[in-house]
């Protein structure tokens, strides 16, 4: 068992799948990086940070812990999903020695309502135990020492470094994929290249809320499958050639307010 445990998890996806953020038919019409790339990134992001104002992360938290659990829980998975989860699970388990000994069939019921359950109770498990053995018991605040847990990808650790250690973090998750390369950002699918290519355009004091900006504007506006053309508040600056005209320009709806923890 425990040595199962130790093992870094696949990350949850499905066989045959697209591969998330794109819609059907977007590989064949691939945008290429546009001319002056960083001159229109600072452009996008001021639309957008004055469309998206309360952009924040949507996980509930409020430990470097809770954040890195959540995190691992938000695989191919809605974070009003996760959170939905996550407040009766971190009542029960409230520090990493908690999640090293859990049972791991007991967890796997747990947290079963996100998906992907088996291989998210295992590396969260795994997780934990290093983060006691090595850490103490404590989340590291470094890419290095984050990489290196069981179940913890580049993704995971930018959302922990950037959000509760608030350091420059740029996370890369399937609305960032979407929406960078819908804007000529980035020409890639591999999540590593795009943050390579949005690092190189976004000032590291930014890339914390960048990440919130593309995730609010892909989850509320520049959808895979059905886009809010009508209502995108960077409609101008979209090279996606599958964009519809627009009929009736307007502003993006902002997104209700949530009450988040953390």
């Amino acid at each position: 068992m425990r040595r199962k445990a130790q093992q870094k998890t696949r990350r949850p996806t499905s066989r045959g799948a697209r591969r998330p953020g794109r819609a059907r038919g977007e590989r064949t019409r691939r945008v290429r990086i546009r001319p002056n790339a960083a001159e229109a990134a600072r452009r996008i992001l001021a639309r957008l940070e004055r469309h998206y104002p309360d952009a924040r992360i949507e996980l509930a938290y409020e430990t470097p812990l809770q954040l890195l659990v959540a995190t691992i829980l938000s695989a191919q998975c809605t974070d009003q999903r996760v959170n939905q989860v996550t407040r009766t699970l971190f009542q029960k388990y409230r520090t990493a020695a908690d999640f090293a000994r859990a049972d791991p069939a007991v967890l796997m019921a747990e947290i079963r309502p996100s998906g992907f359950y088996r291989n998210k109770a295992w590396a969260i498990i795994g997780c934990c135990q290093r983060l006691v053995a090595e850490h103490g018991g404590e989340v590291p605040g470094t890419m290095e020492a984050l990489t290196a847990l069981p179940g913890v990808w580049r993704k995971t650790a930018n959302v922990v470094l950037g959000n509760a250690f608030g350091k420059p973090a740029l996370a890369v998750d399937t609305h960032v994929i979407r929406v960078a390369n819908r804007l000529g950002l980035t020409a890639t699918d591999d999540p590593d290249r795009i943050e390579q290519d949005l690092c190189a355009l976004i000032p590291p004091a930014r890339w914390a809320q960048a990440t919130h900006l593309f995730i609010f504007h892909g989850r509320y506006t520049c959808k895979a499958l059905r886009p809010l053309c009508d209502r995108c508040p960077v409609y101008e600056d979209c090279l996606w050639p599958a964009k519809p005209k627009r009929q009736a320009p307007g502003p993006a709806l902002r997104p209700a307010a949530r009450a988040v923890r953390g």
